[in-house]
């Protein structure tokens, strides 16, 4: 379809590329400057049989994976085909269970329309029996019951699939209906319609003649590892208890091999050999363990030989070795196992053998994932991919999206072409410069949009039902009284009436006067989000008024009355019961999801994207940019609550205008060192920016003890400060939990040191977080990026993805993750061909390197690297929005030089010319730096502004410190020999007038 559609709105907005096409022995060749593409004319659908992709930029061919939603793949009768690697609709594969054949089952069939499908061909017309292989135990609905499903051909009626219980989640049985077919190919498709139940797991489904018997599954077999080509571990012949696995996340093909303990062992064949020596056996593997872990390399019968695998930050994360081996001409068996009793662990992801010393090949492996939320994760959780990929390239499938007009804001379905299948969207084809895929993404689907400034400061939630007094009265004095900032205030659903769950009236006698309570807030600077469940009982004042402007369509789910945000007259009416929250002068609404059955109808539109962009267009009106602030990318009707599901208009669309809520997490130091590797995985694979995790999480995992106010609880000081120092760089920074405390003075001396600090620092960040913020909105490089983003040729960036990112091109923060209140050290990479200043100690660290870097609770471990530029606001403020940013300190490390440009704007315009941009550089040789006269303007941009330099990594006292060309007086500078840092004061001065300051 040659128009833009609800994903896609900015096709037209690339820049001509020069190609060449033709058409040889059956293959048709597109070729740019960076990418050859060959697809065979007149094959279907893609797949791995007849697309291909070539990056040019030195990086070996790649074979494409078929879309997710190909057309469906066939099987032919009489023949077991495995569920798993079917055409699948809003099912995921899973193998949590055994018994299963093949690489694992398609699980779930939670939602209604959930599907399964194939195509196969009969010979003559008749009836065919229709088998499935199936599991049925206790669902997540909590039922253990008959089970059905229905099976139909060509859209036509279906038969109902009726299946018992069967003893457990291990236990497989067998289900069948008649189908009468006529000659020819037809689609057979499983689904769960409005009338059937499913929660259920399909193994395998086979069509066959009546009474026959349910065919077996072709024996295991290992398959071929060509010479020079990257091959699953999985392939191979698997023995002693390695088994396949899929429940981590990073990973090429089906899975991984995991179990590879004493006596397991893989075995690939490798063929093409092109003469005997010493070659290069490339493993991928991960080893989230203590230490380096060993592994045994056999050649066939000859002696084993051992290899050391060093650690990889977490089971998510992956690095690739070369392991030298000895092989002789032709084929021959590769075994990888383990020597010790207990001394491996490790998962294997893909191998390859090539010539010594050869560039490591990269595997189509997803890098990062997304998923709706983290609600119930203790320590991992299973994504979905997104954009980028560690060989460079990525399909970005865009069949199911509507057609869309940015402008009208309308959607249309999409044309029916006959009923032929069809498929739409777009190669990316990036190599390793991730960044540029990235850009290509946010030019074809939109970026993350820039939030109001106030958003990036300082957040403060709880489920607690905390009243107007006690925020009056308690709350901000007790911030205001620790010097503590505060930006955000986020109230939870407790202020509502007459239910505390979906009323859509403040509750009088918590909030007697809405609106001078937000009069209140806006005095103080605070800015308000209150919490909204989507759905309104009868007994509401409001339900009236809303169920006659709904034309009377709002329909009863479990006792509450739900919306279809797909019809414009319901939409109208769930839009219009926040009104009254709007016109008393609350910001933005908290879309929350529990046991409400809300939805769209909108065919092609992932329902979560939809709310959210009419939440960012319905607040737009009071706040210059509108955003939502909730889950994204699927909905409570395809993937759950939280689930990892991907819907295909999911991710591409809902970045443009949320903030994600992550969900309710554990409160606990797994998931804490989870989320450290969670949030740029996210943002690198979605382009959302935006992610907001509950800093402190949210449900209590049992260790909590009692807190300070009635009722609730307190996590571990050394826990608290530890995510508190997480969240200060972290795109959006919000305090919250489930009755528990998460303010710095319900805690003891050193935590609440701790906390304190590091949210005043995340304060006088927002000159930096903002302008980092406005870049991902111009280029869709997000806030928080992963190492690989910048660093992709170093195999370090994988492995240590999952333990440090990036805030920004040139600050390195690596959280801590271990308990302690004392000193912890924290194993830190540093990135190759920069040194690395630590921005609290002044200690600088080579690049390529890696060292144990010991913290407590008063800092963490924060690095710029040599010639990066970070800007703060000089002194400490109760707010952004009351304090203009009249005094700014500019942190450079020296050894290189550096650049930076801190965006500037009255923080809510959408007028990109009201805005203006300082550019700072720095001489690393010179210690000198340099700030240019403002340029550009906006309304309320201040006249005078004081620059205080903090020069890191400066090793002796200067002789000499320079501002303007004039010495400057020994008042204005400072050398700290502790921290090598040298500090220099310039008078205030007007913006437009420039700056330099050195040293000698």
């Amino acid at each position: 379809v040659d128009a833009g559609t609800f994903n896609v709105i900015g096709r037209d907005d690339f820049a001509p590329t020069h190609f060449s096409t033709r058409t040889a022995g059956g293959w048709l060749t597109i070729q740019t400057s960076a990418l050859t593409l060959r697809y065979q004319v007149g094959s279907g659908p893609f797949g791995t049989r007849n697309l291909q992709v070539s990056l040019r930029a030195g990086a070996q061919p790649v074979t494409a994976e078929p879309w997710a939603s190909e057309v469906p793949p066939s099987c032919a009768i009489g023949v077991l085909c495995e569920a798993e690697n079917l055409s699948l609709n809003g099912v995921s594969v899973a193998n949590d269970h055994t018994g299963y054949t093949g690489t694992g089952f398609a699980a779930g069939f939670q939602s209604t329309g959930n599907s399964l499908s194939f195509q196969v061909t009969v010979a003559t017309a008749g009836t065919y029996q229709f088998d499935a292989r199936y599991a049925n135990s206790v669902g997540g609905d909590g039922q253990n019951t008959t089970r059905t499903l229905t099976v139909a051909a060509d859209g036509g009626a279906g038969a109902t699939l009726t299946m018992p219980a069967t003893a457990d989640w291990n236990t497989w049985a067998i289900v069948s209906a008649d189908l009468t077919l006529a000659a020819g190919t037809h689609t057979i498709t499983v689904t769960r319609t409005a009338a059937d139940s499913g929660n259920v797991n399909l193994d395998s489904v086979a069509l066959v003649t009546p009474g026959a018997a349910y065919p077996s599954p072709p024996p295991p077999t290992g398959h071929d590892c060509a010479f020079g080509t990257v091959c699953e571990a999985e392939s191979g012949t698997l023995a002693g208890g390695a088994a396949l696995a899929s429940d981590h996340n990073d990973y090429s093909g089906a899975g991984f091999v995991a179990g590879l303990a004493t006596g397991a062992s893989d075995t690939v064949p490798v063929t093409g050999v092109p003469v005997a020596g010493t070659y290069a056996l490339q493993v991928r593997y991960a080893n989230a363990q203590s230490a380096a872990r060993p592994v045994s390399v056999q050649v066939g019968s000859a002696a084993a030989t051992t290899a050391s695998l060093a650690t990889t930050s977490s089971w998510d994360s992956w690095r690739t070795v070369a392991v030298p081996v000895q092989l002789a001409a032709g084929a021959n068996d590769v075994t990888i196992g383990c020597p010790d009793a207990g001394s491996c662990q490790l998962n294997l992801d893909t191998v390859a053998v090539t010539r010594s010393g050869a560039t490591l090949l990269a595997p189509h492996a997803p890098l990062g994932g997304y998923r709706r939320g983290l609600d119930g994760v203790d320590g991992s959780a299973v994504t979905t991919p997104g954009l980028l990929y560690q060989d460079g390239w990525s399909l970005l499938d865009d069949t199911s999206s509507a057609l869309y007009n940015p402008a009208t804001r309308k959607v249309t379905p999409r044309p029916s072409h006959n009923g032929k299948p069809y498929q739409d969207g777009y190669v990316f084809g990036y190599g390793h410069d991730y960044a540029r895929g990235l850009t290509d993404l946010a030019t074809l689907t939109g970026p993350s949009e820039l939030l109001p400034r106030w958003s990036y400061g300082v957040w403060y939630s709880e489920y607690y039902n905390h009243t107007a007094a006690d925020y009056e009265n308690t709350i901000l004095p007790a911030f205001r009284a620790n010097e503590t900032p505060l930006d955000v205030l986020v109230t939870d659903t407790d202020f509502k009436s007459p239910s505390t769950w979906d009323g859509w009236e403040m509750n009088p006698s918590e909030f007697p006067d809405p609106k001078a309570f937000f009069d209140w807030s806006a005095a103080q600077g605070l800015h308000n989000a209150l919490n909204i469940h989507p759905s309104i009982g009868s007994d509401d004042p409001q339900f009236a008024r809303a169920q006659a402007t709904a034309d009377g369509g709002l329909t009863l789910n479990s006792g509450d009355y739900v919306f279809d945000w797909g019809n414009p007259a319901q939409l109208k009416a769930y839009l219009d019961l926040h009104n009254g929250f709007q016109q008393a002068g609350a910001d933005i609404y908290w879309l929350d999801w529990c046991c409400d059955q809300s939805s769209s109808s909108l065919a092609g539109v992932t329902p979560d994207a939809w709310i959210n962009q009419q939440y960012a267009d319905y607040t737009a009106a009071n706040l210059g940019r509108g955003f939502a602030f909730s889950r994204a990318y699927g909905s409570l009707q395809a993937g759950g609550y939280s689930g990892q599901q991907g819907l295909p208009t999911g991710p591409w669309a809902d970045k443009r205008t949320t903030v994600h809520f992550t969900g309710d997490t554990t409160s606990d130091w797994a998931t804490l060192k989870f989320e450290v590797g969670y949030t740029p995985g996210e943002s690198s694979s979605t382009g959302l920016s935006a992610v907001s995790d509950d800093i402190g999480g949210f449900n209590n995992d049992g260790t909590q003890t009692t807190g300070a106010e009635p009722g609730s609880t307190r996590e571990a000081d050394d826990l608290y400060a530890r995510w508190v120092q997480f969240g200060t760089f972290q795109p959006v920074d919000r305090l919250h939990g489930n009755h528990s405390d998460r303010l710095p003075w319900q805690y003891g001396t050193a935590a609440q040191a701790s906390a304190e600090k590091f949210l005043n620092l995340r304060e006088n960040l927002v000159p930096y977080t903002y302008t980092l913020a406005q870049q991902a909105s111009r280029t869709g490089i997000p806030v928080v990026r992963p190492l690989y983003l910048q660093y992709p040729d170093a195999q370090d960036a994988y492995a240590q993805d999952g333990a440090e990112y990036l805030y920004g091109p040139n600050v390195l923060v690596a959280p801590v993750t271990t308990p302690g209140t004392g000193s912890v050290s924290t194993s830190v990479w540093f990135p190759p061909g920069s040194s690395w200043t630590d921005y609290f100690t002044g200690q600088t660290y080579a690049g390529g390197t890696t060292a144990s870097v010991s913290t407590d609770l008063g800092s963490m471990p924060v690095f710029i690297k040599s010639g990066g530029i970070m800007t703060t606001r000089t002194d400490d403020v109760s707010n952004d929005e009351q304090n203009p940013l009249t005094k700014v300190t500019v942190t450079v490390a020296g050894g290189a030089n550096g650049s930076f440009g801190m965006y500037e704007d009255n923080g809510t315009t959408t007028d990109t010319k009201q805005s203006a941009v300082t550019r700072i550089s720095s001489s690393g040789a010179g210690h000198i730096t340099r700030i240019a006269a403002i340029d550009g303007s906006f309304a309320g941009q201040v006249s005078q502004r004081q620059w205080t330099m903090r020069f890191l990594g400066v090793a002796a006292a200067p002789g000499a410190v320079t501002i303007n060309g004039r010495a400057a007086p020994a008042s204005a500078w400072s050398w700290d020999a502790a921290t090598h840092a040298l500090t220099v004061t310039a008078p205030a001065q007007s913006v437009h007038q420039p700056l330099t300051v050195s040293y000698r």
